[in-house]
C-alpha cells in the first residue's frame, strides 16, 4: 500500500452519476497531447513537479521530477507511472486514444480522477507543495532538516535541485488509496465557522474550567469523585441533541438534565462500589462497612421522609452489629449482604439525592451554554467579513459521490504555528500551547488535507489547522493517562481490509482524522475534520447508496439515535445499502440499540466475537508507542449487517466471506505477549475494573473504542472495563438508582 503522491495527487471532487448511475465522463483529459516539437511544458506538469533541464554529457534536454526524483527523456505524461513503486504500470495513465485497451486497474483510477466537479466540490489546479508543511511559513524546518535524516548533496549548476523526500511511516495504519461508493444527494457548504487557533485555545481552556467545576460540584454536594469518563460521555451524548452553534460546547438541548450524566453520579451514591475489584473476603468486609455508614450518614443529612429514614437507618445498623458479631463470614457472604443492603437502601438513598443530582446537571449545562455564547462572539469579532443570515435554499437533486464538508465562510489569515521534531515525534507550538503527533500521523494528515482542503492549495495554513485539530480532540477527552482512548479507538487493519475485499466497504460512519482507515468518514467536528475529508456527523449525513462500516463510540444515546438514522435510511432508499454495525455485546441487561438491531426487518445476519479473543486500535493511535497500539476487548462485539434488499443482493453476507471476516478479527500471534492483559498495555491491573453490571457500563473506567463522532468523537483517554467475571455480581438496587 503506498500513500506517496506520485505524478498528480487523486482529488476529492463530486463525481456527478448520470440518471443510470454511472459517472459522467465530461471532465477533461488528465493526459495532455504532445507534439513531435517538445513543447514547453503545461502548466498542469509544472504544478506536477515537472522541469525541463538540459544534459551537457548527452547535449539534449530532459525532464525531472522534484517530488518523485524521476528523470526522463521524453515528454512526461501526467499521471505516468513511477518505476520504484509501481513497476507494472499499473496506475499509470494511458496514452491518448488508448482506452479501449485499458485494464480494470487503469479503468478504475481514470474513472475516479476524471470527475465532474459540482458546484459545492470547488475546482482548482493541484498545485503541490514541495515540503510536507507550508513553504511560506518562516522558520520551519522541513522534512529533511530532522537530525535523523540523510542529507541531500549540494546541487551543482549541471543537476537539478531535488525536494527532500517526504516522510515514509514504518507501519501504516490506513488505506488512502481506496475510492468512494458512497452516494449522496448534492448538499449546500456548511454555515460553520472557519477554526482558529485563538478560539481553540479559548475553548480549550473554558472546556477545563467546565472540568473543574464538574469535579468540585461532585465533591462538594455529594462528596464524590465524578465518574471516570463521565465528562466525556456527557459532551458525546449532549451532542446527539444539541442545536447549538458551538461544535463542542452544548448549549442548546432538550432536555436540560442529561440521562448519562445523571445515572453515572447516582450510581456512585452514596459511594462507588467496584464489585469487580473485591478479591479478598477483608476487601469485602470493609466495602459492606463503608456503604452501611455512608448510607446512614446521607440519610441523617438530607431531608428524607420518616419512612425511608427508619429503613435506611435500621438496614444500616443491623449490617453493622453484624459485622461486629460475625467474624468468620467469607467474602461471599460479605458480598451477598452487600447487595441486600443496597436493594433495600438504594431506592430510598436515590430519592434524597436526585434534586441536588439534577441540581449538578444543570448547572454544568447553563455553564456550558454561557460559554458558547461568548465564544462564539470572540468568534464572530476574528471574522473579516461577519456571516450573515441567508435564505434556505431548496434541496438539491442531483446524486454524487460523497464529498469533504465545505465551509460557506471563508478562513481568516491564521496566525504562525511552529513546528519541530523530537525523535519520531511532531510538535506543535502556538503561544505556548504544544500539542504532539507522530509523523506517521503527521504525513497521514498532510495526505487527506491535500486530498481534501480546496481553499489552501499551497499549505499555508495547514499546520494552524493542524494544531486546531490536534487541540480539539484533546478538549473533547481529556488530557489525563489514557483518558478516552476506548471513545475513539478503531477495528484492527485486518479488518477492514476484510471489510473492503469482502463487502465492499469503503466509508466509516464514526472516525476522525487521526484513526481513520478509508480518506472518507463522518465525524464529530465538521468544522476542522472538513479539510481532512470528513463528511459531516453520520446523524446528519443521507447516503443514497454504498457500503458502509458503524463502530460507534459506546454511549447508549448516541447508539440508540444511530440505529434510527439506520432505518430510516435503509427505508428510504431502493439503491444498495448496507451497514456493517460494531456494537458491544451488553447483554444483563441488553441495551436498546441491540435489542431493536436484532429485531429489525433489515437485519442479514448476526455474528458474535468473543471477549479477550479480539482487539481494538487504540484511541491514542496517533501519539502511543507501536506495542501499546492494540489491545484486547473485554467484551464481545456484536455485529450486525444491516442492508435492504439491493444491498444485500449485492454484498450479501455469505459464509466464504463471513469466514474471512472471523479470520481477519483473530488478533495477530507477533502481538499475543502485548495483549495478554485486557487495555492498553500501561495501564495497571487495578485500573481495569470498574462497575460490575451493565447497567453501569456508561461509568466503567473503560469503554472499547468506538468511532469519534463522536463519534463523535473524538478527539483527545482511559480504558478498563468490568471483567467477565464482575458480570456475575448483583446490580438490582443500581439498576433502580438509575431509574430513578
Amino acid at each position: 500500500m503506498s500513500n506517496d503522491s506520485q505524478g498528480s495527487v487523486k482529488g476529492e471532487a463530486a463525481m456527478i452519476l448520470s440518471p443510470s448511475g454511472s459517472a459522467s465522463s465530461q471532465g477533461p483529459p488528465l493526459s495532455p497531447s504532445t507534439t513531435s516539437k517538445p513543447p514547453e511544458l503545461p502548466d498542469e506538469l509544472v504544478q506536477a513537479g515537472w522541469a525541463k533541464c538540459w544534459s551537457r554529457r548527452e547535449n539534449r534536454p530532459y525532464y525531472f521530477n522534484r517530488f518523485t526524483n524521476q528523470s526522463l527523456w521524453e515528454v512526461p505524461v501526467l499521471g505516468q507511472h513511477d518505476v520504484i513503486s509501481d513497476p507494472l504500470g499499473l496506475n499509470a495513465a494511458p496514452a491518448e486514444g488508448g482506452d479501449s485497451n485499458l485494464g480494470n486497474g487503469q479503468r478504475k483510477r481514470r474513472s475516479s480522477e476524471e470527475q465532474v466537479a459540482g458546484p459545492n466540490s470547488v475546482k482548482r489546479a493541484k498545485v503541490e507543495p514541495t515540503t510536507p508543511i507550508s513553504p511560506s511559513t518562516p522558520g520551519v524546518k522541513p522534512w529533511s532538516a530532522a537530525p535523523e535524516d540523510k542529507q541531500a548533496p549540494p546541487p551543482t549548476p549541471t543537476t537539478p535541485s531535488p525536494a527532500p523526500a517526504p516522510y515514509r511511516p514504518a507501519v501504516i495504519y490506513w488505506d488512502l488509496d481506496i475510492q468512494t461508493n458512497a452516494v449522496i444527494r448534492e448538499h449546500r457548504p456548511a454555515s460553520h465557522l472557519p477554526p482558529h487557533p485563538e478560539i481553540e485555545m479559548q475553548r480549550a481552556q473554558l472546556v477545563t474550567k467546565l472540568r473543574q467545576h464538574y469535579h468540585e460540584l461532585c465533591h462538594q454536594r455529594e462528596g464524590i469523585d465524578p465518574p471516570r469518563e463521565s465528562f466525556n460521555r456527557w459532551l458525546l451524548e449532549r451532542k446527539v441533541i444539541d442545536k447549538g452553534h458551538d461544535p463542542l460546547l452544548p448549549s442548546d438541548c432538550d432536555p436540560i438534565i442529561s440521562p448519562s450524566m445523571f445515572r453515572e453520579v447516582m450510581n456512585d451514591i452514596p459511594i462507588r462500589c467496584l464489585l469487580s475489584r473485591i478479591k479478598y473476603k477483608e476487601e469485602a468486609r470493609k466495602l459492606l462497612f463503608k456503604y452501611a455508614e455512608a448510607a446512614k450518614k446521607m440519610i441523617d443529612s438530607r431531608n428524607a421522609s420518616p419512612e425511608s429514614r427508619k429503613v435506611v437507618k435500621w438496614n444500616a445498623e443491623d449490617t453493622m452489629s453484624w459485622l461486629r458479631r460475625d467474624h468468620s463470614a467469607s467474602k461471599e457472604d460479605y458480598m451477598d449482604r452487600l447487595e441486600h443492603l443496597r436493594q433495600q437502601c438504594g431506592p430510598h438513598v436515590a430519592a434524597v439525592a436526585k434534586d441536588s443530582v439534577e441540581g449538578i446537571c444543570s448547572k454544568i449545562y447553563q455553564l456550558s451554554a454561557d460559554y458558547s455564547r461568548r465564544l462564539r462572539q470572540t468568534h464572530l469579532s476574528l471574522l473579516q467579513d461577519p456571516p450573515t443570515e441567508a435564505c434556505a435554499s431548496p434541496q438539491q437533486s442531483r446524486l454524487v459521490y460523497c464529498y469533504p464538508v465545505r465551509l460557506v465562510i471563508p478562513s481568516p489569515p491564521l496566525p504562525r504555528v511552529e513546528l519541530h521534531f523530537e525523535n519520531d515525534v511532531a510538535c506543535l507550538r502556538f503561544r505556548g500551547e504544544m500539542v504532539k503527533v507522530n509523523r506517521g500521523h503527521f504525513s497521514k494528515l498532510e495526505l487527506l488535507y491535500r486530498y481534501s482542503c480546496i481553499d489552501d492549495p499551497r499549505f499555508e495554513k495547514f499546520l494552524s489547522r493542524v494544531w486546531c485539530l490536534l487541540k480539539r480532540y484533546q478538549e473533547m477527552f481529556g488530557s489525563g493517562a489514557n483518558e478516552g482512548t476506548g471513545l475513539q479507538g478503531a477495528l484492527p487493519v485486518t479488518v477492514f481490509e476484510a471489510l473492503n475485499r469482502q463487502f465492499g466497504v469503503s466509508f466509516e460512519c464514526f472516525a476522525s482524522p487521526l484513526n481513520c482507515y478509508f480518506k472518507q468518514f463522518c465525524s464529530a467536528f465538521p468544522d476542522i475534520d472538513g479539510f481532512f475529508g470528513s463528511r459531516g456527523p453520520f446523524l446528519s449525513f443521507s447516503p443514497v447508496s454504498g457500503s458502509f462500516e458503524a463502530n460507534p463510540p459506546f454511549c447508549e444515546e448516541l447508539m440508540d439515535t444511530m440505529v434510527t438514522h439506520f432505518e430510516e435510511l435503509l427505508n428510504q432508499s431502493s439503491e444498495p445499502l448496507s451497514f456493517i454495525v460494531f456494537v458491544p455485546e451488553w447483554r444483563d441487561p441488553v441495551t436498546p440499540a441491540l435489542t431493536r438491531m436484532e429485531a429489525s426487518r433489515f437485519l442479514r445476519h448476526q455474528l458474535s466475537v468473543t471477549a479477550y479473543e479480539h482487539e481494538y486500535r487504540s484511541g491514542s493511535q496517533h501519539i502511543c508507542k507501536r506495542d501499546e497500539m492494540y489491545y484486547r476487548a473485554v467484551h464481545g462485539t456484536a455485529v450486525l449487517f444491516l442492508q435492504n434488499d439491493a444491498g444485500f443482493a449485492k454484498w450479501a453476507p455469505t459464509p466464504e466471506r463471513l469466514a474471512e471476516l472471523t479470520a481477519a478479527y483473530r488478533p495477530a500471534s507477533s502481538r499475543t505477549s502485548s495483549l495478554s492483559s485486557p487495555g492498553p498495555a500501561h495501564i495497571a491491573p487495578a485500573d481495569r475494573d470498574s462497575a460490575p453490571k451493565a447497567s453501569d457500563r456508561m461509568q466503567s473506567d473503560v469503554m472499547s473504542p468506538g468511532g469519534h463522532d463522536n463519534n463523535n468523537n473524538n478527539s483527545n483517554n482511559n480504558n478498563s472495563s468490568s471483567s467477565s467475571s464482575s458480570s456475575s455480581s448483583s446490580s438490582s438496587p443500581r439498576d433502580k438508582m438509575a431509574a430513578v
